[in-house]
């Protein structure tokens, strides 16, 4: 299956451009799936511009629904809250007995209310489930604005990395005393739930990061050529490259004609093309042209559905490796490798800690385990050159003896 994430700045017509995305590549005859993720997006936006359903709610998989739109199309909503609520009721019943243990009361599934994040998570399960959807060529996401797409497809590696630091391997031993231990105490002992709810919650996280990293799964960014969207790019770019995250293309939204002969016109055409022309320098760059108003219903759609190139191509996802380069007959050291197109020398920022590496671009932070053969080195210092960060490294002596 072809995954494609939709997003772009706020305002961009991310909504309007999965849509379209969409029905052109239903036209190709692909079967696809459309998951509406955005908590932002009202309900009513898709169904006015892909008309109404053409048949009842069919459950695609287990935990996800759908409804048949237009041209065989089949369209799923994300219940953010339907979802904090049953995660929340299941895991206080996997905890009865602790929760007794302790005198406290079970919330009821009527006072709850989900709390802020819930949303990610929900999106995040979602694009699990839909992944796996039998009968499906083409999962087309329409994602949040790009900056908290950014922190959801992170999520998954950021929090597997907050368990195994939390939870260490010494779980081994809790594990091995729990019979014992719930036999004296009557009751399951909190070791014991709280390792299993942490093994639940490790294997969901590494389905969802799977879907994200496979290489059927690539972005494609909405922005409207201008200024504006053109620093916003760059710092998003950013952060999908420290997170190695493709995009497949940009899709330049709402451009306009480039021969009006009225002057304002004819101005913002030139703008337009001009950060669009440096777009198509790194990106491949799809034009999409404004209507004249927003798009409200299937037959403005049918006429972006038109545009060539909006339809996906198979997804070819070349995740660029960050090099270790031996350099070491040279000038003495190895360098890292790290892409990161747009990066200012201000973005920048590097930690070394132990085995890891925390690195800041931007507003974006990550934390990377070392090459094998790095973890023996020193960091001696690091330049950025043509959108790449070049960390070099020194062999520690005491690890790495030099011959003689």
């Amino acid at each position: 299956m072809h995954t494609l994430l939709i997003t772009g700045p706020g305002g961009a017509g991310r909504t309007t451009v999965a849509a379209a995305t969409a029905l052109a590549a239903a036209r190709q005859g692909r079967r696809v799936l459309l998951l509406s993720g955005d908590p932002g997006a009202p309900d009513d936006r898709l169904t006015g511009l892909l008309g109404p359903a053409t048949g009842p709610p069919a459950q695609i998989v287990p935990g996800l629904r759908a409804v048949p739109a237009t041209r065989g199309v089949r369209v799923a909503r994300i219940d953010s809250g339907e979802e904090f609520r049953a995660e929340l009721v299941t895991l206080q019943e996997r905890g009865a007995s602790l929760i007794g243990m302790l005198g406290g009361r079970p919330l009821g599934a009527e006072e709850l209310t989900e709390l802020p994040g819930s949303e990610q998570f929900a999106l995040l399960r979602a694009l699990r489930r839909a992944a796996s959807a039998p009968d499906v060529d083409l999962l087309i996401v329409d994602m949040p604005p790009l900056h908290q797409a950014i922190a959801t497809l992170a999520l998954p590696a950021q929090l597997r990395r907050y368990l195994a630091r939390l939870l260490p391997a010494e779980r081994q031993a809790a594990r091995a005393l729990r019979p014992v231990l719930a036999q004296l105490a009557g009751v399951p002992m909190p070791a014991q739930w709280l390792y299993e709810a942490a093994a639940r919650w490790d294997e969901e996280l590494a389905a969802v990061e799977a879907v994200v990293e496979s290489p059927a799964t690539e972005l494609r960014l909405v922005a409207e050529p201008g200024p504006a969207s053109d620093e916003a790019l760059r710092t998003g770019r950013l952060g999908l490259a420290l997170h190695r995250l493709p995009v497949a293309s940009l899709v330049a939204n709402r451009t306009v004609p480039r021969d009006s002969d009225d002057p304002w016109v004819a101005g913002l055409a030139a703008q337009q093309r001009k950060y669009a022309d440096q777009w198509a320098a790194e990106l491949t760059v799809v034009p999409l042209a404004h209507l004249g108003r927003d798009p409200r219903d299937p037959g403005d759609l049918a006429l972006l559905a038109d545009t060539e190139a909006i339809a996906p191509r198979a997804a070819a996802v070349h995740r660029r490796a960050w090099a270790v380069e031996d350099r070491l007959a040279e000038d003495g050291v190895l360098v890292w490798a790290v892409p990161l197109p747009g990066a200012r020398k201000a973005d920048l920022d590097l930690i070394r800690r132990g085995d890891e590496l925390l690195l800041t671009a931007g507003p974006y932070r990550r934390i990377v385990s070392l090459p094998s053969a790095l973890r023996r080195c020193t960091v001696s210092g690091a330049a950025l050159a043509d959108g790449e960060l070049r960390v070099r490294f020194t062999p520690d002596p005491q690890l790495w003896p030099r011959e003689r």
